[in-house]
Formats: C-alpha cells, sequence, structure tokens
C-alpha cells in the first residue's frame, strides 16, 4: 500500500460516520416536517371540498390559482387474466414500457444466446457499508 492510500479502516469509519449524521439529519427534518405536511394536507381536502360544492375546475385568488383535476390510476388484481386480456386484444399498449429487471436478467442467464432487440444493459459496481458484527 502506496503512503497515498488512506487505509480502508479508515475510509470505512468515516463512510459510517458520515451515513450516522446523514441519518440523523433526516429524522430531524422529517420530524419538523410531518405535522406541517399533516397541516398542508387538511388545508387541500378544505380547498377541494369547497371547489367541488361550488361546482368550480378553478379559481384565482390574490394568493394564487387553485386547479382541481381528477386523476384515475388503474391496476389489476389477477394478473393471469390480465395477460390474457391484452394478448387477446393484442393490446399491449395497455403495459407500460419497461423491462422487469429481475425477470430478464434470469431470462438471460437461461438463455446465454438469446437476447430480445433493442435491448441495452447497463451494469455499474457499487458499495455496501454494513456495521460491524458483535463479537
Amino acid at each position: 500500500m502506496s503512503e497515498d492510500t488512506i487505509q480502508m479502516d479508515k475510509l470505512v469509519r468515516v463512510y459510517r460516520k458520515m451515513s450516522a449524521r446523514i441519518q440523523e439529519l433526516t429524522a430531524e427534518y422529517e420530524n419538523a416536517v410531518e405535522p406541517i405536511k399533516a397541516q398542508q394536507e387538511q388545508v387541500k381536502l378544505a380547498i377541494k371540498d369547497q371547489m367541488l360544492a361550488l361546482g368550480l375546475a378553478s379559481v384565482r385568488t390574490v394568493e394564487g390559482t387553485v386547479v382541481l383535476s381528477q386523476k384515475t390510476r388503474y391496476s389489476t388484481q389477477d394478473w393471469d387474466s390480465f395477460k390474457k386480456f391484452v394478448i387477446e386484444h393484442e393490446a399491449v399498449d395497455l403495459l407500460e414500457k419497461r423491462v422487469a429487471q429481475t425477470n430478464m436478467a434470469q431470462f438471460l442467464e437461461e438463455n446465454p444466446g438469446l437476447v430480445p432487440p433493442g435491448l441495452n444493459s447497463m451494469s455499474e459496481y457499487s458499495i455496501t457499508v454494513k456495521k460491524p458484527t458483535s463479537k
């Protein structure tokens, strides 16, 4: 090991101290912000209730403009039936465009010579630092 190289123990110790400080600051932030977020949610519900009662889609005030919108989310509890429906109706666009990471890795491992056209992959190294185990 050269003289310029910092010992691994010291690097890990500094890394863990930084992680602990980040956790501490995050906890302080979350404790301070959570009650404000809860109050903000109550105010938002009051605004929504008034707008629905008045039949308004938007309202302009001196403090700002509020727009009421409706968002609908879709999900399924029966993936097998849903997949059959998609195939039967050739409705692949009903699915989001993303690759199931774990399934693709397993498929490639089981089929090393078979790669779907247009498949991109990116690998990167990462480290995980854990506390030492008690002796």
